[in-house]
């Protein structure tokens, strides 16, 4: 059973190496041949990538919890948010209009929210997968926001930031820590939300701005460690399951 984990996972870090040491070059010559813009091209791989190796992981965590692999299943669709409390909400509008538009319409309105990756069990929606590349403390913000509207339509949807690098400041990027104290700004922020925010961080280090890892001075290696502790993690998150 160790063997055919560690095989998994070398398989990840392959992948991994594959794809950060190819895509520099992969990014230019399509910028080159075809007009892509080069940053998208390498925020457009990184993003699957980091996407590919979360569900991967979350389905090796699964089924060595000794569940049904049919059980588990990842999506990505839309998630709708409708207006709050609308009688209540149309009452703080001054224009008479707007207010009786709103009431006409409002089984028409609604926000959408697009998450990474939407974890079911059993067809129930039960956790919610932000993916990164890295996150630096801007983002998060946002993130937090989009998880707090989720929550209102999913009180029990648990959630993850699932991140190669982290730019959050703290001890993010100390990954082998047995407890991660986090940042002063970090902190700040969820102290303003009603969301628990489990962070996994893959690679080493702080993220620099002038330090890509796709620059092949700078890469990181994935390392199997790091792999094993998010899967106990993910472990975690999926146990009550």
């Amino acid at each position: 059973m160790k063997d055919k984990l560690t095989n998994e996972l070398k398989r990840i870090i392959s992948a991994y190496e594959d794809l950060v040491k190819g895509i520099d070059r992969s990014a230019k010559e399509k910028e080159k041949l075809e007009g892509r813009a080069y940053g998208g091209i390498l925020r457009a791989g990184k993003g699957k990538l980091v996407e590919s190796i979360a569900k991967e992981l979350f389905r090796i965590a699964w089924e060595d919890l000794g569940n049904d692999k049919n059980r588990l299943k990842f999506r990505n669709g839309k998630i709708r948010i409708p207006i709050k409390d609308v009688k209540k909400y149309v009452q703080r509008l001054k224009n008479h209009e707007v207010r009786k538009y709103i009431l006409k319409n409002s089984n028409e309105m609604f926000y959408e929210i697009k998450p990474d990756i939407q974890v079911y069990i059993d067809n129930r929606f039960k956790v919610y997968i932000e993916c990164k590349a890295y996150t630096e403390v801007a983002m998060l913000k946002r993130i937090l926001v989009d998880c707090t509207l989720v929550k209102h339509i999913y009180p029990d949807v648990k959630f993850l930031l699932f991140q190669l690098e982290s730019q959050l400041g703290g001890d993010y990027s100390e990954i082998y820590k047995k407890v991660n104290v986090g940042s002063p700004s970090v902190h700040t922020l969820l102290s303003y939300f009603d969301i628990d925010l489990n962070i996994i961080t893959l690679l080493r280090g702080e993220r620099k701005v002038d330090k890509p890892i796709h620059k092949k001075k700078f890469f990181k290696p994935l390392e199997l460690k790091s792999l094993k502790k998010a899967i106990e993690i993910i472990k975690e998150l999926l146990i009550t399951y």
